[in-house]
């Protein structure tokens, strides 16, 4: 009876195994896993006599949706199957069974994500490698050609972007937005000027080769720049009392832990009333009762609007406006740069320095008004909240509550600092044993971080430099200065590379246009408290 109760268990480990690798050739080539595989591993399961036999199968069945899943958010790494428990055997696998496993993976691995029913994704395939991986690209006859894989235009453009379009917002500026204010948390370069002419990478056919070979080149520049500030980080101080080393180094999460899932699992969040030591202050009466937005479900498309230079000349003001959620940052004004940035705003996420510097007008100037609000201080980091509200960078208290008292029905949130710091140690593990700044991420990485549970996918518009890239600092102001861009105070590198890791979107999309396409990970994949929050 043994012998018996062996060959079954062997024997459907076997077949386990088999449909395990047919799952990634064929199901996944697909986009999805066929139905009837689970139906017959199923089956496999049910047939057990005994508990004894059940368990490692469903254990193989956890690991094997899970491979499957996190191969799907990372197509091009087929390499990640190696990490987990059972896999072993693909590293013995004949060379051409290896080959035609990638082959399938290098031909159908494009992420299908529903653009806003304006701007319908293009037919055609572009060319787009993983931007973190540079050595993907590679010279043929004197050219840089990027490797090819499926990846999607976030939009095509129907109308003639010449034609006039303005839609007139009703946001009135804040006092001296448009002018040379002070920019917060902003220190400045000694190189101010571009190392290079971003117009000449510039081009409109997205299906002719030269086009495709100027992004391409283009992308290299901006990536070596970004991978330069990493490397030319020396002596930095350290005000914020930051001391964090990444529980995997370079070794685990940077190549087997989609990016996607550490922004998410740092949680970055507002602070409620029933969060101590606020449900005992008096402050933590003034945090509104309602969720940072009120209907979830109706959410399906986000943009964020980042300040950058940059955005000048886009033309993006219709695609913008098509989003469901809108994010803007600060006070970036939107009457005049309609055609550009669109008029509609749905949320700002603000610094500590804009709510309390007189300059802004936070309390009272209308670009502040009838939009949620998401504040933020970064505080020292691993102090206590209590301590924070004692002892933030800004006093952002004071004038939230003149805020709120004048504004009872506003929703005007603080973001909890504890999630701030958890994000830049997302960060530093994703760059790995590298060290990054020990600075608080920047205002637009805290707002990806903290809209993407709530939207199925987001457009980061000029997050990411395009060709438009002039060395201005705002779209909205003529001060010029590369730092904005590469960064100088804030982690901008990190961050940039790690959304060009997220990203779903080809090429043209993210250096012609300034979109970067970002999806929502799947709950499956994340959650797995690898950082130890």
């Amino acid at each position: 009876m043994e012998n018996t109760h062996s060959c079954t268990y062997v024997s459907n480990i076997l077949c386990i195994y088999i449909l395990y690798y047919y799952s990634i050739i064929n199901g996944v080539k697909s986009g999805n896993i066929k139905f009837t595989t689970y139906i017959t591993i199923s089956q496999f399961v049910m047939n057990f006599g005994q508990m004894v036999f059940r368990v490692p199968v469903l254990i193989i069945m956890y690991f094997m949706i899970f491979q499957i899943q996190l191969i799907r958010a990372q197509p091009s790494q087929l390499k990640r199957l190696s990490i987990l428990p059972f896999t072993g055997i693909f590293a013995s696998l004949p060379e051409a069974t290896k080959q035609i496993s990638l082959k399938a993976f290098n031909q159908n691995a494009s992420t299908k994500v529903k653009a806003p029913k304006s701007f319908p994704h293009c037919t055609k395939s572009q060319h787009l490698s993983n931007p973190w991986k540079s050595s993907e690209l590679h010279r043929n006859s004197g050219t840089v050609v990027a490797q090819q894989r499926k990846r999607r235009s976030v939009f095509h453009i129907r109308w003639n972007p010449n034609e006039k379009y303005v839609v007139e917002s009703r946001e009135k500026p804040a006092i001296n937005s448009s002018k040379l204010s002070p920019h917060p948390r902003l220190k400045l370069s000694k190189n101010t000027k571009l190392t290079f002419n971003p117009k000449l990478f510039m081009c409109h056919d997205k299906h002719l080769e030269k086009c495709q070979n100027k992004t391409a080149n283009f992308r290299q520049h901006i990536i070596h720049i970004f991978e330069r500030s990493l490397i030319d980080l020396k002596n930095e101080p350290n005000f914020y009392n930051v001391h964090y080393t990444p529980v995997f180094a370079s070794s685990f999460e940077e190549q087997y832990y989609p990016s996607s899932c550490l922004l998410m699992d740092a949680g970055v969040k507002i602070l409620r009333r029933r969060d101590p030591p606020f449900h005992n202050l008096e402050i933590g009466k003034l945090f509104p009762k309602q969720k940072l937005f009120r209907k979830i479900n109706d959410i399906k498309t986000c943009a964020i609007v980042s300040s950058a230079g940059s955005l000048s000349g886009a033309k993006l003001g219709r695609f913008i406006d098509s989003h469901d959620i809108v994010m803007r940052f600060n006070d970036a004004p939107t009457i005049g740069y309609e055609i550009d940035v669109g008029s509609k705003t749905t949320i700002r996420v603000l610094n500590s320095q804009v709510v309390t510097k007189p300059q802004f007008n936070f309390t009272h100037a209308s670009i502040f008004q009838n939009v949620t609000i998401a504040a933020w201080d970064p505080g020292k980091y691993n102090t206590s909240l209590s301590e924070w509200s004692r002892t933030a960078d800004y006093d952002l208290f004071t004038n939230y509550k003149i805020y709120r008292h004048s504004y009872p029905k506003s929703r005007a949130f603080l973001i909890d600092p504890h999630s701030v710091w958890r994000l830049w140690q997302s960060l530093q593990t994703f760059v790995g044993s590298r060290p990054i700044r020990r600075n608080p991420p920047s205002s637009g990485f805290i707002g990806l971080a903290l809209l993407l549970p709530y939207c199925p996918h987001i457009d980061f518009i000029e997050y990411v430099p395009s060709t438009r890239l002039n060395g201005r600092c705002h779209y909205y102001s003529k001060e010029m200065n590369s730092a904005c861009t590469f960064g100088a105070w804030h982690p901008l590198a990190a961050e940039k590379l790690m959304a060009l890791d997220m990203n779903l979107a080809d090429d043209i999309s993210v250096y012609q246009h300034g979109i970067l396409r970002i999806r929502r990970p799947d709950k499956l994949l994340c959650g797995f408290n690898f950082l130890g929050y």
